[in-house]
């Protein structure tokens, strides 16, 4: 799935250790789903989502 993580991380000038702290997850797991190679759970989604403001729909593209 295709998403727009890294370009939200960026505009509000996050690390990825500081997102994956937001998030309670590993670094690598923001990475792996900011490259694309890992699909988050439907709960990290609304997480990342509700941080940022933002509609899952907005962040995550359907391939």
């Amino acid at each position: 799935m295709k998403n727009r993580l890294k370009a939200y991380r960026q505009k509000q000038q996050l690390t990825q250790q500081q997102m994956a702290d937001v998030l309670e997850v590993s670094r690598q797991t923001v990475i792996s789903i900011e490259s694309g190679k890992y699909d988050p759970s439907l709960p990290l989604a609304f997480r990342i989502a509700r941080y940022f403001g933002a509609r899952i729909e907005d962040i995550f593209i359907p391939s």
